[in-house]
């Protein structure tokens, strides 16, 4: 399989036309579902293919001022595919305008007092005049199924029945919970949940939980649930009891827009009736409490904020002295740093950090860090360089050495069937990086109806 670095991440969720009775996708077209991944307007990565296929190419950096660092990635499937068209401005034209959820969504609100929120992010202030750093760029738009009360087009009485009489009377029909629910996008899914409630006078969610068990009716929950329900489901059981589950925080919550933080942060408090800011913080060590505090105010650099080449080469020196010229690391100063920048500023410090010191930024980090910290801070770089390998890489650990993390495995299987055009590239990206077929591998760890949902959720 060819390897092409060079792939458009913000492809329409339905890149070979739209399913049958559901004509067109309830959002703007330039704003990819890209659930957490930040994809920058259509036009961004109009750049030509690379003369060697299966290389990673290293593009040079723009000039100062000048924006687009594309990502890794892998080559679209099907012969005949186009690039978007190319846009005026390095970044195409800019997500229209979506309300703020609550004050912190606000481009002008003051930020709150305590650890998640007050004054400037980090030990030192940001490279960016204040003007800039949070009034330039459009705010970015929630992922699809992040808008509570999106209606899909369609009627879904037929499936709502089909759904029924599955659970109906002494059994269950597995594979046709599996065939109808599986191939549902967040916003269909949502609409087929309420037209059984309406239509059938049950609760579906409650219906497939009486009816099934273990992890395939995990997986089966979560995808009734939609992305923002899950999300927020995902947050409360890391955090309650005793223990945290770590890497579900940094699944959940590291590298996500500021809209789609905001909507995670506002159903978990209309579903719990509790603070998700509040939470976090509870269960966290000072360090990583700090850097889940600068995530969580939503207040990145959006995707279409310009990306300054003299900035990003303050920022570069600032994350070096943090990690190498002091006996103690500047841990705040680096949290700092990461929770501020976009996905495109990452990518820029990352190939600055190379170039000046001859060193790759992420083995830097690696020995330089340990533990959760390490953990969430190399997920936020590696999602701004490949985030299809990334997330190929921890499908791989759900399954590698002695025995399945089978939830793990759930909650990102679940999370990747959202995204079909993000899902085909970590499919790629994993036969790339491990010479095999992801579906394949699933199968061969996992049985029964939770391997064949996971299968579906894959296909």
């Amino acid at each position: 399989m060819s390897y092409n670095p060079h792939y458009p991440p913000n492809q329409p969720p339905y890149p070979h036309g739209a399913p049958q009775g559901f004509p067109q996708p309830p959002y703007p077209q330039h704003q990819s579902p890209n659930l957490g991944y930040g994809a920058p307007p259509p036009g961004q990565y109009n750049r030509p293919p690379p003369s060697h296929p299966g290389q990673y190419d290293r593009p040079p950096l723009p000039p100062p001022g000048q924006g687009g660092y594309p990502p890794h990635g892998y080559p679209p499937p099907g012969p005949g595919h186009h690039m978007p068209p190319a846009s005026h401005s390095p970044y195409g034209a800019p997500p229209q305008q979506f309300p703020p959820q609550g004050s912190m969504g606000h481009p002008h609100a003051p930020p709150p007092a305590g650890p998640f929120g007050g004054g400037p992010v980090g030990g030192h202030p940001s490279p960016y005049p204040p003007q800039q750093q949070f009034h330039g760029p459009s705010p970015s738009q929630p992922s699809l199924g992040y808008v509570p009360g999106q209606v899909a087009p369609g009627d879904f009485t037929r499936e709502a029945e089909v759904l029924r009489k599955a659970m109906k009377g002494f059994g269950t029909d597995e594979k046709a919970l599996i065939q109808v629910l599986s191939k549902k996008d967040p916003v269909q899914m949502a609409t087929l949940r309420h037209t059984y409630s309406n239509y059938i006078r049950r609760d579906l969610y409650k219906d497939v939980h009486s009816e099934t068990g273990s992890y395939f009716r995990q997986g089966l929950l979560a995808v009734i649930d939609g992305p923002l329900l899950h999300d927020g489901s995902c947050v409360r059981e890391a955090v309650k009891g005793m223990g945290t589950k770590e890497w579900m925080l940094t699944d959940v919550l590291v590298s996500r827009s500021n809209a789609d933080l905001n909507a995670i942060k506002s159903a978990y408090r209309r579903t719990y009736n509790r603070s998700l800011e509040k939470d976090v913080e509870d269960d966290l060590s000072y360090e990583t409490r700090n850097l889940f505090g600068m995530i969580l105010r939503a207040t990145r650099h959006e995707e279409n904020f310009p990306v300054d080449r003299r900035a990003m080469e303050e920022e570069t020196k600032s994350l070096h002295s943090a990690t190498t010229v002091r006996v103690k690391n500047n841990v705040q100063e680096v949290c700092a740093i990461f929770a501020r920048s976009s996905d495109n500023e990452l990518r820029a410090i990352n190939e600055i950090f190379t170039e000046r010191y001859n060193s790759s930024l992420e083995k830097h980090l690696e020995k330089q860090f340990s533990g959760h910290m390490q953990e969430a801070i190399l997920h936020m770089l590696r999602g701004a360089i490949d985030p299809a390998m990334r997330d190929a890489v921890l499908l791989e650990d759900c399954m590698k050495g002695m025995g399945t993390k089978d939830e793990r495995l759930v909650v990102r299987v679940v999370r990747l069937h959202w995204n079909h055009a993000h899902k085909d590239q970590v499919k790629r990206a994993y036969e790339h990086r491990f010479k095999k077929n992801l579906i394949d591998r699933v199968r061969g760890e996992t049985s029964g109806d939770y391997q064949r949902l996971m299968v579906a959720l894959l296909e």
